[in-house]
């Protein structure tokens, strides 16, 4: 089942989100996006900020272009952390067989050159030992007032390559991480995540662990998390099983050991890169407060549907 039939992966979110599937009785409520100009600024220490309302992204171009915030007023949804790969948004290659771990430096750490073009910023990145560069592009979308994060995967090297585009976003392991799917399979040799599946979604209420954990799913292109009053959406082209780069899937969400940070994941489709040529996919990111609980629940479940069809 496919949602989007582009390409694209898409920006910035904001929503509203659910309570506990406790038998209490849940006060629905609208989640609001402001209407406002965007806004783009350079920062001290090679930082940018994209800014839509009340909403802001920080953008480290030193360090991948990395996006190393994401908050509403002053209420931060990614993880923060002094180890980088605990915290933050950032980007890979797919399948991650072709490249194993750690991640590849051009891709996660280096720096980035950045640049405001008109009413994006534009960041790129240094050709990899893998033949590929990869260029970051930030826009505000005036039309359902979302940030949107364009990723193109350039293939610099003289072969022809099968590639896929991979978002890996990191939240605090508190709160709730759902979309819509009736099944889950542990990913990458690992012990799967105890997923429910009740309202035609599936609902991981985060908890705590020793071990590495991880889910792939067949989703239908968009993923959710909320936390202490915050509700994070993203979207982005739906994918059939069939589209996806082996071992891989269009959803995927991993847990560190202890109560630390939990992945928020999904990939494109899997294709064919001639030399000199580019793959891209933007992904939608919003964020909004919410009064719901972070459980389970039919209405949490709507909100997210509601604005996901104004969207569209």
């Amino acid at each position: 089942m496919k949602l989007f039939q582009k390409l694209t992966i898409a920006g910035i979110f904001l929503l509203g989100f659910s309570s506990q599937a406790s038998a209490k009785a849940v006060t629905k409520r609208k989640c609001y996006i402001k209407k406002t100009s965007k806004t783009i600024k350079a920062l001290e220490d090679n930082k940018y900020s994209i800014s839509i309302g009340d909403v802001t992204m920080t953008i480290d171009a030193s360090y991948a272009a990395k996006i190393i915030s994401y908050k509403i007023g002053n209420d931060e949804v990614l993880n923060q952390d002094s180890f980088q790969n605990y915290s933050g948004s950032t980007f890979w290659t797919s399948p991650q067989n072709d490249w194993g771990w750690p991640p590849v430096e051009e891709y996660d750490s280096k720096p980035f050159t950045a640049k405001i073009v008109g009413d994006k910023l534009v960041m790129n990145g240094q050709k990899s030992k893998f033949g590929y560069s990869i260029s970051k592009e930030f826009n505000v979308n005036k039309k359902n007032n979302s940030i949107e994060v364009k990723y193109s995967i350039n293939n610099e090297s003289d072969e022809t390559r099968q590639v896929a585009p991979w978002e890996i976003s990191r939240v605090p392991n508190d709160g709730i991480l759902f979309f819509q799917a009736d099944k889950v399979e542990p990913g990458n040799d690992m012990t799967g995540l105890p997923f429910q599946f009740k309202h035609g979604a599936a609902w991981y209420e985060m908890d705590e662990d020793e071990d590495h954990r991880k889910i792939n799913a067949d989703g239908n292109g968009w993923i959710a998390y909320s936390a202490k009053g915050l509700l994070f959406v993203k979207t982005f082209q739906d994918l059939d099983p069939s589209e996806t780069a082996p071992g891989e899937a269009e959803i995927q969400s991993y847990a560190f050991p202890g109560k630390t940070y939990v992945e928020v994941e999904e990939q494109g489709v899997y294709t064919t890169v001639k030399p000199g040529e580019s793959v891209s996919w933007t992904v939608n990111w919003y964020l909004t407060h919410t009064d719901l609980e972070p459980v389970p629940s039919e209405d949490l479940l709507k909100e997210v549907k509601k604005l996901i069809k104004k969207l569209n």
